[in-house]
């Protein structure tokens, strides 16, 4: 048990396991089941008194951008987007990553190379990066596991100082395009914690399902349109 990074006064566990090679098929079932993949542990919350975590996706045929989410993409139109079938961590990615990283209230994760490569690059299944650029200039990174008829965002890291730009909505938006252009059903989000400010902006992909333990995947609450 340690301290949600959620969710103030509240107490986290999660049972997982770390595996060394992760087949599509498989990590779509996990998935499924609630679990996710960090680094090579895949885990799932087992918190002893909540249940709030639910893993979160979006029907990618489905989706429509809602007006606040159109303007973020004109926001960003002039960002490049590039796919790497075979991400690497570099210097430039790392000090992102570890600005990233400052800019954040829990701070609860080291920035040192290692810890970095081991979170975001060692992989044991199909992963893809999303490289965000702005000119020269890196402005996000996106990791992306390719599982069967999915695709799951594990993280998403971007330039404080374009924070105004939206860069985890606009990835988001980016890469729900990419599903439908390369015929992927799936966009998962990952976990989705009502109540948790860093959280809310996931629900506002509609339409999405959520998890369920006992029913399976079933419609999200529809949200007014922003």
């Amino acid at each position: 048990p340690h301290p949600c990074p959620y969710l103030p006064d509240h107490v986290a566990a999660e049972q997982g396991f770390v595996i060394d090679e992760l087949d599509a098929d498989i990590h779509r079932a996990l998935l499924d089941r609630g679990f996710r993949r960090s680094g090579r542990l895949v885990y799932r919350p087992v918190c002893p008194a909540c249940r709030k975590c639910t893993q979160i996706r979006v029907p990618v045929n489905g989706f429509t951008p809602s007006r606040s989410q159109r303007r973020v993409q004109r926001r960003n139109a002039d960002l490049t987007v590039t796919i790497d079938d075979a991400p690497r961590p570099t210097d430039e990615k790392w000090r992102l990553f570890s600005a990233y990283l400052a800019s954040r209230h829990d701070r609860q994760m080291p920035s040192d190379f290692r810890t970095f490569v081991d979170f975001l690059y060692d992989s044991p299944t199909s992963t893809i990066e999303a490289v965000y650029r702005l000119g020269d200039r890196l402005a996000g990174v996106s990791i992306l596991d390719v599982c069967e008829g999915g695709l799951s965002s594990v993280y998403m890291y971007y330039d404080p100082e374009l924070h105004r730009r939206s860069l985890g909505t606009f990835s988001v938006l980016w890469e729900i395009d990419h599903c439908r252009r390369r015929s992927i059903p799936y966009y998962y989000i990952g976990f989705y914690v009502p109540g948790a400010r860093t959280m809310a902006y996931k629900a506002q992909f509609q339409p999405h399902q959520t998890l369920d333990p006992s029913q399976g995947w079933i419609p999200g609450r529809q949200l007014p349109p922003s």
